[in-house]
């Protein structure tokens, strides 16, 4: 286990320690005990020093210099004179807030599923006729799998037998299923949603699509520079300033009990302590409103977007097929249409049936009970309902039995749209178009973007050209990009880097590199992939892209309170360590007086969890 994990796991521990053993050591100076109050105090600051001290070493070794050395000086320095009370007291204030601050982050990330969740482990493959799961790295190209309904397609392969029925959504943004026959090639990653199909191997599972896709968001996230904690940046300037006073004042007045004074007031407790409770204000107050916010550094950087770039399929749209629009035929009315139709499909599991029956149910139409049914796999379904004989399905498979549905389609069909016919007794009675659909309040939503400063908005999709030009029409987007593969949805992202710090907003398989990649990832986690909701700093609980807008909020102000609090502390501080340099106050006054401002700061940042 290394230095930086055994502390990590030790903070809560030390913040304990040092709390007991300040009450221990009061208690033993009231009750008249000589010499035990300075022993126990001392005794609970060392282990706090030695933490520290591992900290500033390991910090060191990485270039970093942060405000921890002023808090080792002042215990060091303290311990050194006989000032044991206001070393302990230091050493809680800086216990303290390392284990808050270490909270927040743990906090955060506490409902989040593992990055790998949704890839599968095992196959089913034909052996010896006979069925048998294996391990996925044992599977070779050339190797007959079975996949069944709702299985995660484990290497990419050709469709051996059968017809598959593949939701790609997750690595294309597809948002309607595909259909494929045999010898048509399947993705890894797809999820089916038909009946079970036989898929022939081309390539070894870690040679697959999404194989290729884990490893671009793992190689994404090793090249994406953390930020520095926010206190950090005041390191050296503060810490030179503390120095120089303590120095000073030892040197002109000749006693060191002043020097320690100020090293003591000094201790950058509104800093250690102000920033981690506005972010864990700033962290509850997103929490309540279904936005998960990962951290600090995450709600840091959420505050200082300057532009966004934004998946289509299942972010801007809702990423599955809806019920838009009924084309009747003369003499029969829409809901009845539907009303047939539906009542057809409750007989079929296919995806577009079931989505088909969704639409008539909330529509409160009354669904009879089917007979004589024939399914044809992804095609369509014949039957009778209410005495009349019903056919549903492509437009393929209702031509193939009455004659052409053509007319019924117009010369309108929205990009990327699915046409279901519907033909009754013989008769064309009317085609169902089914399509993914706009979000209502998009374009508001990204007028409020640029009202809280986004400069730049980039829509960055795998549909097709004329899929994004549809959907994009009267949006208020600078650049649309389409056809893009998960390594080219990266590039658009670094290339935005120009014009300020990046947010991605997606929630497939196919956007968890870019969401790594970006300065700020953005999941949608309801309806999204584990794969994105682990990349993306923040996730999105509810499926309501316009939480976007009180996420950016609340970062802001919990960042503008934490920075409200560092600057008030440090102005404290310096007023206090100009005043002890001068012999007005003693270490153990310095201590308590840094407590109170302390408190101070900590109310004025938990301002952060009210809106």
């Amino acid at each position: 286990m290394s230095a930086a994990s055994l502390l990590k796991r030790v903070r809560p521990l030390l913040a304990g320690l040092v709390a007991a053993g300040l009450a221990a050591g009061l208690a033993a100076r009231f009750a008249g005990l000589s010499g035990w109050p300075d022993s126990i105090w001392a005794a609970v600051t060392v282990p706090v020093l030695l933490a520290l001290i591992v900290e500033i070493v390991s910090s060191l070794r990485r270039g970093d210099v942060g405000l921890d050395i002023v808090a080792a000086l002042s215990m060091t320095a303290a311990l050194a004179v006989g000032e044991e009370l206001a070393a302990a007291i230091v050493a809680l204030m800086y216990a303290g807030g390392q284990y808050l601050e270490a909270f927040a982050e743990r906090h955060a990330r506490h409902e989040m599923t593992a990055l790998l969740a949704r890839v599968p482990r095992t196959a089913v493959r034909h052996r010896d006729h006979r069925l048998e799961e294996v391990a996925l790295d044992l599977i070779l190209p050339g190797d007959r799998l079975l996949i069944r309904r709702g299985d995660v397609v484990p290497v990419d392969g050709d469709v051996a037998e059968g017809v598959a029925v593949l939701d790609q959504s997750a690595l294309t943004g597809e948002a309607l299923p595909v259909q494929l026959t045999a010898g048509q090639s399947a993705l890894s990653g797809s999820t089916s949603v038909g009946d079970a199909f036989d898929l022939l191997a081309t390539r070894r599972a870690a040679e697959s699509t999404y194989a290729g896709v884990i490893r671009l968001v793992e190689a994404a996230q090793r090249s994406r520079a953390p930020m520095t904690r926010m206190a950090d940046r005041f390191a050296i300037l503060f810490l030179g300033v503390t120095v120089l006073l303590a120095f000073a004042a030892w040197w002109l007045t000749g006693d060191p009990v002043r020097a320690v004074a100020v090293l003591v007031v000094a201790t950058p407790c509104p800093l250690i302590l102000a920033v981690p409770v506005a972010i864990v204000a700033g962290l509850s107050r997103a929490a309540k409103l279904g936005i998960l916010i990962k951290g600090g550094k995450a709600i840091e950087m959420l505050g200082r977007i300057r532009a966004v770039v934004i998946d289509k399929t299942g972010t801007l749209t809702h990423g599955h097929a809806r019920l838009t629009e009924i084309r009747p035929a003369d003499g029969i009315t829409p809901d009845e249409i539907l009303r047939l139709a539906a009542s057809l499909d409750q007989a079929s599991k296919h995806v577009i049936a079931q989505t088909i029956v969704e639409e008539a149910r909330a529509r409160g139409l009354p669904l009879a009970i089917p007979s004589e049914v024939v399914e044809t796999p992804g095609e369509g379904l014949t039957g009778r309902v209410d005495g009349r004989q019903v056919m549903v399905g492509g437009l393929h498979f209702i031509t193939a039995r009455i004659g052409s549905a053509a007319p019924l389609l117009g010369e309108h069909r929205p990009p990327g749209a699915l046409a279901s016919a519907v033909a009754v007794d013989g008769e064309l009675a009317g085609v169902l178009i089914l399509a993914d659909a706009l979000r209502a309040g998009t374009e508001q939503l990204l007028q409020a973007l640029r009202a809280l400063g986004i400069e730049r908005i980039v829509l960055a999709t795998g549909d097709r050209h004329e899929v994004a030009r549809y959907f994009s029409t009267g949006l208020s987007l600078d650049l649309v990009r389409a056809e893009l593969t998960p390594d080219q949805k990266v590039l658009v992202v670094l290339s935005e880097r120009k014009n300020g710090p990046v947010m991605m907003i997606g929630d497939g398989v196919n956007d968890a590199p870019a969401l790594a990649a970006a300065d700020l990832g953005l999941a949608m986690g309801a309806t999204g992939t584990a794969a994105s909701a682990e990349a993306a700093d923040v996730v999105l609980l509810v499926d309501q892209l316009d939480r976007v807008l009180p996420a950016i909020q609340i970062a802001r102000r919990a960042r503008a309170i934490a920075l409200q609090s560092v600057i008030a502390g440090i102005s404290l501080s310096v007023a206090a360590m100009i005043a002890a340099a001068f012999g007005f106050i003693a270490p153990v006054q310095g201590a308590l007086l840094q407590e109170v401002i302390d408190v101070a700061v900590i109310f004025n940042a938990l301002r952060a969890l009210r809106g």
